[in-house]
C-alpha cells in the first residue's frame, strides 16, 4: 500500500484530534474508513479525516449554524445532517487551516452531543444531587387534609 503524502494540514488535523480529546469522556471512533472521528458515550461530536488526506471536519453548530455558513469553506452537512445544524468545512491543500475557529466548532459541538453531566463537569458545575436526594424530591407529598368533617357513621 503506498505511503499517503504528508500534507501540511496533518499538523492542524492532529492538533484538533488532541483538543478534542482533552474533554470528558471523548474517545476516536471510526466509523468508516478515512475517518477518525471525535465521539463522547459512542456519539459523534466532530467528523474529521486522517492525515495525509485533504483536511475536512464536520461539527453540530446549534447555535452558530448560520455564522459558520456564511464562510466561504463551510456548508450544511450532507446525509441529512445539515437539516439538524451540523457544518462540514473542506479546507484547500495551500490554505491556512483555521485551528482556533475550528476548537470553538469542536466545544460548541461537544456540548451538544455530550450528557449535561459531562458538559456540567467540563463548566466546573456542582455535583448534582445524588440519585437518593434526587429520588426523595420526586416523591409525592402527603395527600392534604380534609376540610370537611367526614359523615358519622351509624
Amino acid at each position: 500500500m503506498p505511503r499517503k503524502k504528508k500534507l501540511p494540514s496533518d499538523a492542524a488535523i492532529l492538533e484538533l484530534r488532541k483538543f478534542g480529546l482533552a474533554y470528558p469522556g471523548a474517545h476516536t471512533k471510526s466509523p468508516w474508513p478515512g475517518h477518525l472521528d471525535l465521539a463522547v458515550k459512542d456519539k459523534t461530536f466532530a467528523y474529521l479525516g486522517l492525515e495525509g488526506e485533504p483536511f475536512h471536519i464536520s461539527c453540530k453548530l446549534p447555535r452558530s449554524c448560520d455564522a459558520a455558513l456564511m464562510l466561504p469553506f463551510a456548508k450544511p452537512t450532507g446525509y441529512g445532517l445539515g437539516k439538524s445544524g451540523w457544518v462540514s468545512a473542506e479546507i484547500a491543500e495551500e490554505d491556512a487551516v483555521p485551528v482556533d475557529l475550528f476548537k470553538d466548532w469542536i466545544d460548541e459541538s461537544y456540548r451538544a452531543q455530550a450528557p449535561k453531566k459531562l458538559v456540567a463537569e467540563l463548566d466546573g458545575a456542582a455535583p448534582t444531587r445524588t440519585t437518593s436526594t434526587a429520588r426523595a424530591s420526586r416523591r409525592p407529598s402527603a395527600p392534604p387534609r380534609r376540610t370537611r368533617p367526614r359523615p358519622s357513621r351509624r
